[in-house]
């Protein structure tokens, strides 16, 4: 089929998430291949993928190891429900994972998505207390800008207006506590900020943990709330409150792990032990859709007995524990061993660090945060002031679609333009990629205050 009647096709029948499509009538794309850190659009147009296609590639398109792994369990058998059998893929990994993941999370729950690993979360930390007779904790706590996925429940344990506010009636209410978010506020001092927030958690636990079911945070960076990073020792605090308090530590990793923030998972940066701890993304190599939660024996035990006492989970997808997706995953975590990757991505971010040095100098950049291989680029209106763009003006977006024309794939969240190369990128190509999201940034301003190049430069 030609390119131009795919194209009419995609504007009559599709409906894609997260867009609005009269943008996408707008500026349309569609990917037809991909081959290490790049994507061709159906005119053979090619692309860096800086967002890594929504944050979970890590090797890059065709990786020839995955490739093979999923056609060899073609060989044998594509899927097989997980309700009441299990498979061999799945086992396999669930005893891989089980050695990667923090000491104390023993037991493996597979779905399908980053919303229903942390939808399950939820339900298992709500469902435990009612097992234990513990029937008056039913409250989660949340932290503001948080986002855990979609569905209800992970909808009301997040905290984006812009996204949640429409479905208000339809969710539970959650305790929400300030983000530590260092960048607006008065003092700039990040001890400042983490002292003042766990200080609040420490209130509110004190006044109201038993009816505390969980705490649900993403450990050392939010993602779609913005890329807002925590100042050290915050993510240790909260711990350590959350077990003062008799409260379940709920982590969600769909983002941060599996090497995105320079170690395998986020929590390791503060030697964090969570009660139930969620992955998805980069599981599968961003291959195919695989999740999992993963809890402690204690939580696992609270639900083992007889079935006459009504304490089993009941909740399932068609295709947990999918045999073709558990089998790119494991080939996926070999991957990870055989090229040492998550040294690979520390060395990487490091690199990235410096290249992003020259974005603070634009005269729109107010902030740039980054964790690892995880970067976020906030433009506002007074860099001084630290004054937003209105929001019907969309500056960020502008310079994603820039970007997009010179060569670059990236998103925006709001007025910060997200930058999450696969972990694959090489050092030439991260020099690419910061090269034209400065250059994207530099023309979109040029185009809007009418300043010459060298103005808009300044650097």
């Amino acid at each position: 089929m030609k390119a131009d009647q795919l194209l009419e096709k995609s504007k009559q029948y599709m409906w894609l998430p997260f867009t609005q499509m009269s943008d996408y009538e707008q500026d349309p794309l569609i990917i037809e291949s991909g081959e290490g850190v790049r994507v061709t659009d159906i005119y053979g147009k090619t692309y860096l993928d800086g967002n890594s296609s929504l944050w979970l590639n890590v090797h890059g398109h065709q990786k020839k190891e995955l490739d093979e792994a999923i056609q060899k369990q073609l060989q044998l058998i594509a899927h097989s429900t997980l309700l009441g059998a299990a498979n061999v893929p799945s086992i396999l990994l669930a005893e891989k994972l089980i050695e990667l993941v923090p000491e104390g999370l023993t037991r493996v729950f597979y779905s399908d998505s980053g919303a229903t690993s942390v939808e399950i979360a939820v339900k298992m930390a709500y469902q435990y207390w009612q097992n234990k007779g513990v029937s008056q904790k039913m409250k989660f706590v949340t932290l503001s800008n948080g986002y855990h996925g979609d569905t209800v429940g992970t909808m009301s344990v997040g905290s984006i207006e812009l996204y949640h506010k429409v479905y208000t009636s339809l969710l539970f209410d959650a305790l929400v506590i300030p983000f530590p978010a260092v960048y607006r506020h008065p003092s700039n001092d990040e001890q400042v900020v983490r002292d003042e927030s766990l200080h609040k958690l420490r209130l509110l636990f004190e006044e109201r943990h038993e009816e505390i079911a969980g705490m649900v945070l993403e450990p050392m960076i939010q993602g779609a709330g913005g890329m807002n990073t925590m100042p050290p020792g915050y993510l240790k605090g909260v711990e350590e409150l959350c077990k003062e308090f008799n409260v379940l530590l709920i982590v969600d990793e769909v983002a941060t792990g599996f090497g995105r923030t320079g170690k395998m998972f986020a929590v390791e940066h503060e030697s964090i032990q969570p009660d139930i701890m969620t992955v998805a993304k980069g599981l599968t190599g961003g291959y195919l859709p695989v999740a999992a939660t993963f809890t402690t024996e204690e939580i696992y035990n609270a639900f083992y007995g007889k079935h006459e006492e009504m304490k089993t989970f009941f909740h399932g997808h068609s295709y947990t524990g999918n045999q073709l997706g558990c089998a790119v995953a494991l080939a996926n975590l070999e991957i990870f061993e055989k090229e040492q990757l998550v040294q690979q991505a520390s060395d990487k971010a490091e690199l990235l660090t410096e290249l992003l040095a020259d974005l603070k100098e634009l005269p729109h950049v107010g902030d740039v945060r980054q964790c690892g291989l995880m970067v976020g680029i906030e433009i506002v209106k007074d860099r001084y002031t630290k004054e937003s763009f209105s929001f019907e003006r969309r500056i960020a977006y502008r310079s994603t679609l820039k970007m997009r024309e010179l060569g670059l794939l990236t998103r925006p969240l709001g007025d910060v333009i997200v930058l999450m190369p696969p972990l694959a990128t090489t050092a030439e190509q991260l020099v690419e990629m910061v090269a034209v999201v400065k250059e994207g940034i530099r023309l979109v301003i040029e185009e809007n205050y009418g300043l010459t190049a060298a103005e808009t430069m300044n650097i």
